[in-house]
């Protein structure tokens, strides 16, 4: 009698025993007694009843989902294929566990489905250019899509858009004739404003007459700093009469000596 009473003793022990759960810091455990949630334990160490809960165990960690890369068409009907990174976590573990079948299959259907079509409302130029508008928008559809779930969206991050081979070149020769106008505006500028000053200058120079002397000295030194083998040098005609002046003087002068 006595070894009976022992091992039905052990028995309940046992028994005892294996009720107790042990949940981290990132883990909560969801109890069903008899088929009905009873609520979310955890964490640390708590007991239920053997045969009578069950429990599932949930990660309530931030999650990383990589969405593949998709293919889908912009509103300017260009094809591109773009992927991204999707990070949750879940808040509701009881929700997470009673409201979907596999919320880890959802969340990544919904965020793929939410990603084709946010693009596919945007031209191409939006779409590389306004990444982070995008990057909100998927976020806070997907986020509206999750929160019955107990299930939060923290970012939703574009990591890369494929363009076509085609499109790549017709945007090279977009970007190069851009910079070329632009060149042509700078220089027409430019050219707008030397002319200006050239004018103010030889309003200058024509009140002065020895500027211009000067200038001319000025430009023939900028000319010999080249090394040039050949200058050709442009001297006033006053400069010109003068010397013929004093050349003829000798002359005459050699003439009545001979007389």
């Amino acid at each position: 009698m006595g070894t009976l009473i022992g091992t039905f003793f052990t028995f309940l022990i046992i028994l005892s025993l294996s009720g107790i759960k042990l949940d981290r810091e990132y883990q909560r455990g969801v109890i069903f007694r008899l088929g009905r949630t009873k609520g979310v334990m955890g964490p640390g160490m708590y007991w239920i009843l053997p045969f009578v809960d069950q429990k599932a165990q949930v990660d309530i960690r931030t999650k990383t989902v990589n969405i593949e890369p998709q293919e889908t068409v912009t509103a300017d009907s260009v094809t591109i294929r773009v992927n991204a990174v999707l990070f949750y976590r879940i808040l509701d573990p009881s929700k997470a566990i009673n409201k979907v079948e596999n919320y880890q299959v959802a969340v990544y259907q919904a965020a793929l489905t939410t990603l084709r079509n946010v693009v596919g409302q945007n031209i191409l130029d939006d779409v590389l250019q306004n990444r982070d508008k995008i990057n909100v928008k998927v976020q806070e559809i997907v986020d509206e899509i999750t929160e019955p779930w107990g299930i939060v969206i923290e970012r939703v991050e574009m990591k890369d858009v494929e363009i076509p081979t085609s499109m790549q070149r017709a945007m090279a020769k977009e970007a190069e004739a851009i910079r070329e106008k632009r060149a042509r505006i700078i220089k027409a500028d430019a050219e707008q404003e030397a002319s200006i000053k050239l004018a103010e200058a030889s309003k200058l120079i024509s009140q002065n007459p020895a500027a211009l002397e000067l200038r001319r000295l000025q430009m023939l030194t900028e000319v010999g700093a080249e090394n040039n083998t050949t200058t050709v040098v442009m001297l006033p005609s006053e400069f010109l009469n003068m010397a013929r002046k004093l050349s003829e003087a000798p002359v005459q002068v050699e003439h009545q000596h001979v007389k």
